[in-house]
């Protein structure tokens, strides 16, 4: 009925697009100010009348029209709210929100968007603050593809640099075979580690260390070989975890993959003449633009990340001819990301603009933020299992008799990380309270799991009945069923308000509210009732509502349990 009221609002507002119509249009908070309202302001300095002049007369002409949409249409200060007559409003309601397709839309098809998220460090334990941009670029693709838009998953592993220089010596030295394909990556970090405490006594490490790392540049087979059983060990990890959270990603092309590729990058850079020696290193100066120099060489000619991220790009560009390309990182790297899309725009490609860095903030616990230094890191995997025992721990105390408790656990302790992760705006920390993130009935994902949930019994408890295509409409016009309804509408343009500003947490909140009204809707309108026209209209809202917030849900990467 939206775009009905925008087909309208054209009709009788030449002087606008329907483009301009639709953002103006407003929600009032109040729903005695009407279900829409046009705000006349912007009309002041076209028609040269005060906005509630052009409220009045508008009124009045849609008024004069009849139109049998509306129950009422006034104007106050300004506005004109819109009443929709309620029997017709509830059937164009059900009517839409019943189509096997809404939320979706085709307003992406053609184009392509690449995202590079996750990216953890080889032979680096993945830890809580990797579960971010995980989880964060995880929902991104789920909800361009929504729209319509083909999407490429890269998972940019920082597989390269001179860590793994050390990362040698520290195994010829202080590593054994065995222990490292026992313990894995954490024999990796404990060796790594012990590089770090004798270079400080000893600082010919150090050089011994850089020289491997040439040596993995310049192509040396040992060099590579030791490297190479690093990265796969590392990769079996991670994608363990991964499994565990349901993600896949269609590329690991991590930074080891452009480094016969940076040399292309320099010369690009040098027929420009944007290259500088600096002693010794080569940098492209960008204090013009208020920004640190972009570090492309290092001084003994081996390449640094930007480099590589420069080498990544003209490969992504060639190879996937995005529209948009992606970058899910921390808030830390902001500074890198505008140095390396400032440099693309100063080798005049015009495609600058479609490089978007997409930050997040920190993640903490009760008590204080993840920090390195101070041994405070908490593991993802242990986090992600934790979550799931203490759900399953829930679910045996309050649910014994449930089937599959392993699976409900899984779907439940999973979801709630997920859901506490993307609640809030990325750029907000995440702080890990155990209470608050399993709580069944708070703003969590428990709570939006649970009323999937009891959705699926109702359904269950009404048997084999057939909901008829044509329920009575006019018994859904109540003010809770209405309300509920009203807000399902909102999910199309949700999606899109998401990906447009990079939010998921716009999900999250939309299908808390979606939840919350449910539940009021629940306990306010008995669903079971003997009257079957009344009975087979609410089944029809349960079975929307359901719907629609397993919808929701999937686009965070969210599973559903049937019964909790």
């Amino acid at each position: 009925m939206k775009n009905q009221l925008i087909d309208i609002l054209a009709e009788n507002i030449q002087e606008l697009e329907k483009e301009e119509i639709a953002s103006a249009l407003e929600i009032p908070k109040k729903t005695d100010m009407g279900d829409f309202a046009f705000p006349c302001f912007k009309l002041a300095k076209i028609y040269r009348k005060a906005p509630n002049m052009i409220a009045e007369d508008l009124t009045k002409q849609i008024l004069e029209k009849n139109y049998d949409i509306f129950s009422k249409v006034e104007n106050v200060g300004g506005y004109i709210n819109f009443f929709f007559a309620k029997e017709q409003f509830a059937k164009q309601i059900m009517n839409t929100i019943s189509a096997e397709d809404f939320g979706s839309s085709k307003v992406g098809e053609g184009k392509t968007i690449c995202i590079d998220y996750s990216s953890p460090n080889v032979a680096k334990n993945f830890h809580v603050g990797h579960l971010r941009t995980t989880i964060i670029g995880n929902s991104l693709y789920k909800i361009y593809s929504k729209l319509g838009y083909h999407v490429e998953r890269i998972n940019h592993l920082g597989d390269w640099g001179t860590q793994f220089g050390k990362l040698i010596v520290a195994y010829k030295r202080w590593g054994s075979k065995e222990a490292v394909e026992k313990n894995g990556i954490s024999e990796l970090m404990k060796i790594y580690v012990k590089f770090h405490e004798e270079a400080e006594k000893d600082d010919s490490l150090n050089d011994e260390a850089r020289a491997w790392f040439v040596k993995m540049e310049q192509g040396d087979e040992e060099a590579l070989s030791i490297w190479q059983w690093f990265k796969d060990i590392s990769l079996v990890e991670y994608k363990r975890i991964y499994n565990l959270l349901g993600m896949e990603f269609d590329h690991y092309t991590g930074e080891s993959f452009y480094r016969d590729k940076t040399q292309d990058v320099v010369d690009k850079l040098n027929a420009k003449n944007l290259l500088v020696e600096s002693e010794g290193a080569h940098i492209v100066p960008l204090d013009e633009y208020n920004m640190a120099p972009c570090l492309i060489m290092k001084k003994d000619g081996s390449s640094i990340y930007a480099t590589r991220d420069l080498a990544a790009l003209f490969y992504r560009k060639e190879t996937y001819n995005f529209d948009k390309c992606i970058y899910v990182t921390g808030l830390e790297q902001k500074l890198h990301f505008a140095q390396v899309f400032k440099v693309i725009e100063l080798l005049g490609y015009d495609w600058y603009d479609q490089l978007v860095h997409v930050p997040y903030g920190l993640v903490s616990m009760e008590g204080g933020k993840l920090s390195t230094r101070s041994g405070n890191v908490i593991y993802a995997e242990e986090i992600l299992h934790e979550s799931i025992q203490k759900i399953y721990e829930i679910i045996e105390e309050k649910n014994p008799d449930l089937e599959d408790k392993e699976t409900v656990a899984r779907q439940v302790g999973i979801g709630a990380i997920l859901f506490n992760d993307l609640y809030n705006q990325r750029i907000k920390d995440v702080v890990f309270n155990w209470d608050k993130i399993l709580n069944f009935d708070g703003e969590t994902g428990p709570y939006v799991q649970y009323t999937y949930a009891r959705c699926a019994s109702v359904l269950r408890k009404a048997g084999d009945v057939v909901i008829p295509e044509n329920i009575d409409y006019n018994v859904l016009t109540d003010e809770v069923t209405m309300n509920l309804l009203k807000d399902i509408t909102r999910f199309p343009d949700v999606v899109k308000d998401a990906a447009d500003k990079y939010e998921p947490f716009m999900i999250s909140r939309f299908a808390v509210s979606v939840a919350q009204h449910f539940n009021k809707f629940y306990h306010d309108c008995q669903i079971n009732v003997e009257d079957e026209k009344i009975k087979m209209a609410r089944l029809k809202v349960v079975s929307v509502t359901m719907k629609v917030i397993k919808d929701a849900l999937a686009l965070l990467g969210i599973e559903c349990p049937e019964q909790m």
